[in-house]
């Protein structure tokens, strides 16, 4: 069996006036994710991360933010795209291990939910799909409560 790793991460400034979108889920907060984009922190680190595992660029590469097309586009594209190329490639999803960086609100009301979203756009089971919530412990960007980052890693194999 051959084995392919990717690590993603992103980074959006939190804004009044947008929406804050992660894993496909809208969070109740006073602040939004600013980008080209829905600006899913969340979705843009797993889709770099299907890429990265693949060596097939990064999430910019595929939808540039100088693309109209993609001006508030829905993250589900991106990483349904990635998730075609992934099986295009002859590769399966084995398990994503995520971790969302925001300093406030708290995340743990819609975990499970985001989870399962990303599952399905993945066509894979939830428990496949690990996503954990820290904060910035005051520190940094994200410690500050001006931005939102997310990280993840995932295992793709050829069955």
């Amino acid at each position: 069996m051959t084995f392919r790793v990717g690590f993603g991460t992103d980074i959006h400034r939190l804004i009044k006036g947008r929406a804050l979108i992660i894993g496909g889920v809208e969070i109740e907060s006073d602040l939004g994710s600013e980008g080209h984009s829905d600006a899913d922190v969340l979705l843009h680190a797993v889709t770099d991360a299907i890429l990265g595992a693949l060596a097939l660029g990064d999430i910019g590469a595929h939808f540039p933010n100088t693309d109209d097309r993609w001006r508030d586009a829905s993250s589900h594209v991106f990483l349904k795209r990635a998730a075609e190329l992934m099986r295009e490639h002859g590769y399966e999803l084995g398990n994503a291990d995520c971790t969302i960086h925001l300093e406030a609100p708290k995340l743990r009301p819609y975990i499970d939910r985001i989870r399962a979203h990303v599952a399905a756009i993945l066509i894979t089971e939830t428990e496949n799909i690990s996503v954990k919530a820290k904060t910035g412990e005051g520190v940094d960007a994200v410690g500050e409560g001006r931005a939102v980052r997310a990280d993840a890693t995932v295992l793709l194999h050829k069955p």
